[in-house]
């Protein structure tokens, strides 16, 4: 067993200024940006989010949102599947008892970390009762706040489905 030795490169002047390998970086960019100027016929400008990408298909994965029952009342009764189901650990949910004797529990506190998540739909083919969904449309949500990535209940529950996203 013997000990392998590598020789490390870059211990000449040249390389510890690295000024060569920034006029070379300076040489494309400058070289892209010509190219550009003289023939600016491929470049694609989208005045975004006045005008909305027009290629996302109706399976893309966006914003989530809860659904309700034609009552009004909300559909998830806390069984925490979507929260195990999640291989990001995004999804909180507190459950507390129901009095208006449809389920035995609906969730006190459901909340969805936006940063967390990585937008597999895990959560939604693993909830029963197809409470959780992921067809809002919302495909870009912006916030000042790390605080606002945090979409509760109730922010949930308003979200509706986008219409060429298939039926409720």
């Amino acid at each position: 067993m013997g000990i392998k030795i590598i020789k490390r490169n870059g211990k000449s002047l040249k390389d510890k200024l690295y000024i060569f390998a920034i006029a070379g970086g300076m040489r494309t960019t400058l070289r892209h940006f010509l190219r550009n100027i003289k023939d600016n016929s491929n470049l694609i400008t989208m005045q975004y989010p006045e005008v909305q990408p027009s290629d996302i298909t109706p399976r893309y994965r966006g914003v989530h949102r809860l659904t309700k029952r034609d009552d009004g009342s909300e559909k998830c009764v806390a069984c925490y599947m979507c929260a195990t189901a999640c291989p990001a650990g995004c999804i909180e949910i507190e459950a507390t008892q129901r009095d208006d004797g449809q389920d035995e529990k609906r969730p006190k506190i459901f909340n969805i970390d936006l940063l967390e998540c990585v937008y597999c739909g895990y959560c939604v083919e693993a909830c029963p009762c197809d409470a959780i969904r992921m067809d809002t449309g919302i495909f870009s949500f912006t916030a000042d706040k790390r605080e606002d990535f945090v979409l509760d209940k109730n922010t949930l529950l308003s979200h509706t489905r986008k219409k060429e996203f298939g039926n409720d």
